[in-house]
């Protein structure tokens, strides 16, 4: 071959390489492409609960950033079991989302001895949306003034003093016995259908106190029908800068809220898990919408995967033996 031909040769070569070299990233790029369609995230809570109205502020925003629809499809039932087996059996491929709380995540393993599902086999954790602090609250009829008045009265009563939750193994009841525990307390617990009718009849005089999220009971401790004595938290709320946490009075173990996660089916892509959780912390991080979750009285979160799995881990470990000394079972 001449020099000439030997040249056209290597240039012709060299112009297919680099024909091929756009084409290859491009195709890259295509496989991980996400979102490319419209996001389901399911919600085992009726529209217009808390975890509801967290998952919509998110995912209004989400959908703006990724240019995809998200829609939320509320399944309520069997204590969030009917949502997380809906969200189990979806394919892995993230775009099937599930709002999880710890109720789902953490409490349920311990409370049922045949759950129909597994937290830790059937979904990957994303991130943790958000905290909703628990607040100690009494009505206004009440005459007791702070916490440390409610709890000397509830220790010279054993057994005399009664409270309300939103149903058996829920967070509300299990912050309230932690206190007990704490506390050295000795209360009656009376369950019911979730938070609103519980804080109805707190509120209204039929029980004197109750743990509750301050995203449930905000409207009524503004309102003047509830008031707040404690809360749960690490820090006093913004929400409630006048009143103490329990640290303060002298108990640093009672801390307790309802965490708001967010899951997707076990066996998505790690590629497809970190877009995901990068773009529902950036709709979280978006100042309107920090601003929305914190006016409803959730702590916006946002989270790696890794933080919120170990997050879940430390609370089994936490609240696991307390259930199973409390003798709770919902089977």
């Amino acid at each position: 071959m001449t020099r000439r031909p030997l040249l056209l040769h290597l240039l012709a070569m060299a112009a297919l390489a680099a024909a091929a070299l756009p084409r290859a990233a491009g195709s890259q790029s295509s496989q991980f492409a996400y979102p490319a369609r419209p996001i389901r995230w399911i919600v085992p809570y009726p529209a217009g609960a808390g975890a509801d109205i967290v998952a919509r502020t998110i995912g209004t925003q989400l959908a703006i950033d990724a240019g995809q629809p998200v829609t939320i499809e509320n399944r309520a039932g069997g204590n969030t079991a009917l949502g997380a087996i809906e969200a189990a059996r979806a394919p892995a491929d993230g775009y099937t989302l599930l709002s999880a709380d710890n109720g789902t995540l953490v409490f349920n393993p311990a409370l049922y001895r045949n759950l129909s599902y597994n937290p830790s086999r059937d979904f990957a954790p994303v991130t943790l949306l958000g905290r909703l602090p628990m607040v100690l609250l009494v009505g206004p009829s009440s005459g007791v003034k702070d916490a440390r008045a409610f709890i000397d009265d509830a220790r010279a009563f054993p057994g005399k003093v009664s409270f309300a939750s939103a149903g058996t193994g829920s967070p509300q009841h299990l912050a309230m016995a932690l206190l007990e525990r704490q506390a050295g307390l000795q209360m009656v617990h009376v369950p019911y259908r979730g938070a609103a009718p519980a804080l109805a009849d707190v509120a209204g005089g039929q029980l004197p106190v109750m743990m509750c999220d301050l995203a449930a009971s905000r409207r009524f401790i503004q309102s003047g029908r509830l008031r707040a004595l404690a809360v749960a938290h690490p820090a006093r709320l913004a929400q409630l800068p006048g009143v103490p946490t329990f640290a303060e009075l002298g108990m640093p173990q009672v801390e307790a809220a309802a965490l708001m996660g967010l899951v997707v089916p076990a066996n998505t892509p790690e590629e497809i898990v970190a877009r995901l959780q990068r773009s529902v912390a950036s709709a979280i991080h978006n100042p309107a919408v920090q601003r929305k979750l914190a006016e409803f009285g959730a702590e916006p979160v946002g989270d790696a995967p890794a933080q919120f799995a170990a997050l879940l881990q430390g609370e089994s470990a936490r609240w696991h033996p307390l259930i199973r000394d409390l003798n709770l079972s919902l089977d």
